[in-house]
């Protein structure tokens, strides 16, 4: 490996070693593809807390029998309301999250342009 004229070391390009390079030190960041499976999974969690909802009210409606069926329909209005107020409140956190780390890649491109710029004569 060969050292710049700041003497930082300068990582190798090219290959499946200068992936691992650019991985350990942290010049490209995984966090990109993770938060997608995050985000699905946190989405899965959230469509069964749904299920949840509807099968315990439901349930509980259909053991009562009579009117409880007409006190189901609001806790299963509220419950809709919650799942869709967490669905949107979990896309607004990853969409956050990701915005936070592409920051991070603009400033990155903006640190190798301008060192770039200061190495032309």
């Amino acid at each position: 490996m060969s050292v710049d004229d700041s003497g930082a070391p300068n990582p190798p390009s090219k290959g499946f070693r200068g992936q691992i390079w650019r991985f350990l030190s942290f010049e490209q960041l995984i966090t990109g593809p993770v938060i997608h499976l995050v985000y699905w999974a946190g989405l899965a969690i959230i469509v069964i807390f749904a299920f949840g909802i509807v099968g315990a009210t439901l349930g509980v409606a259909w053991r009562e029998g009579g009117w409880a069926f007409l006190l189901a329909a609001p806790a299963l209005i509220g419950g809709a309301l919650v799942v869709f107020v967490a669905g949107l409140l979990w896309r607004a956190f990853c969409e956050f999250y990701v915005a936070i780390f592409r920051i991070g890649d603009d400033l990155a491109a903006l640190r190798r342009a301008a060192q770039a710029e200061a190495k032309r004569p």
